[in-house]
């Protein structure tokens, strides 16, 4: 299943709904869900938030995968981001000693089973798998 979506974050309920037509026709475990939406809304809401030099819908595929789903979103016409290679979040650091932002994407790298990164033409773009054998 694929769709492309506006870059807004208005779209983050029309995903979840994307979301939950898979699971029902692929009869996956619900189980998987939570993490699925959460990396899922959290890979869409930053590439709308930081690739601002686009206004490129944003493509998300939903296959199944080994009994678990593979997630891919896809955003064109932006520069190079490479969530696997980011500065790793201190979560010892005091909240209020720490700087904004990285969270959501530190959350998401520890939930999925694996992520990956294609960046070709600046053509950004990110695949988890979840519940994959």
């Amino acid at each position: 299943m694929e769709k492309k979506f506006k870059r807004s974050l208005e779209e983050i309920r029309n995903i979840v709904s994307m979301t939950t037509d898979f699971f029902a026709q692929e009869s996956l475990d619900n189980a998987l869900r939570n993490t699925v939406d959460l990396a899922t809304e959290e890979l869409f809401v930053n590439m709308v938030t930081y690739n601002t030099e686009t206004e490129a819908d944003i493509l998300i595929e939903m296959q199944r995968a080994n009994g678990g789903i593979e997630v891919s979103l896809t955003d064109y016409g932006v520069d190079r981001f490479d969530p696997t290679n980011v500065t790793t979040l201190d979560t010892e650091v005091p909240l209020n000693e720490r700087n904004p932002g990285g969270l959501g994407l530190y959350l998401v790298l520890k939930m999925v089973d694996s992520i990956h990164y294609e960046y070709h033409d600046r053509t950004s773009k990110i695949t988890f798998r979840q519940g994959v054998a």
